[in-house]
């Protein structure tokens, strides 16, 4: 996956639910495997932007996403 430049949680959501597809994994599985739930799983993909950040980062390993900070 090329790097993606992030800036609100709609375009997050985006990625998370455009990598979630390419594994072929369904909503489901994936909240399961990253011990959230579907509803969570389902606003993170619309883009919340009050989803709590250790369950983000649950999904995001579960996804093989890795978040990186950089100082601009």
């Amino acid at each position: 996956m090329d790097p993606s430049v992030i800036h609100d949680p709609e375009q997050l959501g985006t990625l998370i639910r455009r990598r979630r597809r390419e594994l072929g994994l369904t909503q489901t599985e994936v909240a399961e495997v990253a011990n959230t739930n579907l509803r969570f799983l389902s606003e993170l993909e619309r883009g919340k932007p009050t989803a709590r950040l250790e369950n983000v980062m649950r999904v995001l390993a579960t996804l093989g996403i890795e978040l990186e900070a950089r100082l601009r």
